[in-house]
């Protein structure tokens, strides 16, 4: 299926699916081999007047695409399915990108032996940064992952992953962009109370966050060894991270991390 322009049908354009829209766009991906899907018509109207694409109902995307991808809320899913689950045929791509969702829950809404792939990606699809990542449910092929790699390439990096994992994906990068902001917005805060205005203090941070996230995505070393070499004897950098010790921030990500994976795994336990 790679390598050729499929018709893609973004199937519940909300925000996610509309990163994917203009993902595409931006990408080269042509207007005329794109479609989508919204509940609203205020919605359809805003999706056609921005994108230039066109909104249909969904079973005229089931029709005219080659590629389903079903962007609606998780608890929405299942009524979805059960409009469209019959008239989808078994050789149509679906990707799914419902957080929680297992790929089994749609396994048993459509026909049998219809390819599926689960996808998680997050917002920095905004400016094309985003981390997604791509599991192959139990009739997709690497065919199949290979198209699915196409369409989110231009939204950022992908990464392949056995769909076990996905629960951890969504509490490490789907839900990590959160925890940066928390973390910039403290140190800000900490800026200010140490006498620096906000503005200075938010650049300050801004700019050491995105130099720190290149260095280490681009020098190949480890984030420890990036971390010594700031880390003088008896300095300052090495009296804060005592600090951060002692209240135990290494821990308590940990553990958040946990409590993000857990809370996906009884959401989708609780749809599914």
């Amino acid at each position: 299926m790679a390598g050729a322009v499929h018709t893609v049908a973004v199937i519940g354009a909300g925000k996610i699916g509309e990163l994917m829209l203009s993902g595409l766009l931006r990408s080269g991906w042509p207007v005329d081999r794109l479609l989508a899907t919204a509940r609203r018509p205020a919605r359809a109207e805003e999706l056609s007047a921005r994108y230039g694409v066109r909104v249909v109902d969904n079973l005229t995307a089931v029709d005219e695409a080659e590629v389903l991808a079903i962007s609606v809320k998780p608890q929405d899913a299942a009524a979805l399915l059960e409009e469209i689950g019959p008239k989808v045929p078994a050789d149509k791509l679906v990707i799914s990108m419902c957080a929680g969702l297992p790929t089994t829950f749609f396994g048993r809404r459509l026909p049998d032996g219809t390819p599926v792939v689960r996808v998680m990606t997050n917002t920095p699809a905004l400016v094309d940064e985003a981390m997604t990542a791509i599991s192959a449910g139990a009739h997709a092929t690497g065919t199949h992952l290979a198209l699915a790699e196409e369409m989110f390439k231009p939204l950022g990096a992908t990464v392949r992953v056995p769909e076990s994992q996905q629960d951890a994906v969504t509490a490490l990068s789907g839900s990590g962009p959160a925890y940066f902001y928390l973390l910039v917005e403290a140190m800000v805060d900490a800026g200010i109370l140490l006498g620096l205005p906000r503005q200075v203090a938010h650049e300050l941070i801004v700019q050491t966050a995105i130099g720190s996230a290149v260095m280490l995505r681009d020098s190949g070393e480890h984030p420890v060894k990036l971390r010594e070499a700031v880390t003088s004897p008896a300095g300052t950098t090495i009296s804060a991270i005592r600090e951060l010790e002692r209240h135990g921030v290494r821990a308590a990500l940990l553990a958040a991390l946990e409590a993000a994976r857990d809370r996906a795994r009884e959401l989708a336990a609780q749809i599914d």
